[in-house]
């Protein structure tokens, strides 16, 4: 199997600035709807912390690399990422993984 059609998890973690969790909880959330709709998208999760409620975490998986790469190049993708000055701590934190068991 190609490492473009390898199925692939995303783990995206992102922090808020203290006081801006509402706001970027807000934000995120308008990526949900249409990802999941997205050629390649298996699932799409958005999840906040218990325990700090500044973190915020994407659990996705993808069909293949080029459905990810796709879905990052999407317009409502990149009108999020443009709004997040000033709402993040520090940059996104995003991590590529292969299930194997």
């Amino acid at each position: 199997m190609s490492s473009a059609a390898t199925p692939l998890t995303v783990v995206a973690l992102m922090r808020a600035h203290a006081g801006k969790e509402n706001e970027l909880r807000q934000l995120l959330a308008t990526l949900v709807a249409p990802t999941r709709t997205e050629s390649g998208c298996l699932n799409y999760d958005l999840h906040q912390s218990t325990e700090d409620p500044t973190r915020f975490l994407f659990h996705e998986n993808w069909t293949s690399k080029a459905h990810l790469d796709r879905h990052l190049a999407s317009p409502h993708v990149t009108a999020v990422l443009s709004k997040l000055d000033g709402l993040v701590a520090e940059p996104p934190q995003i991590t590529l993984w292969h299930k194997i068991a």
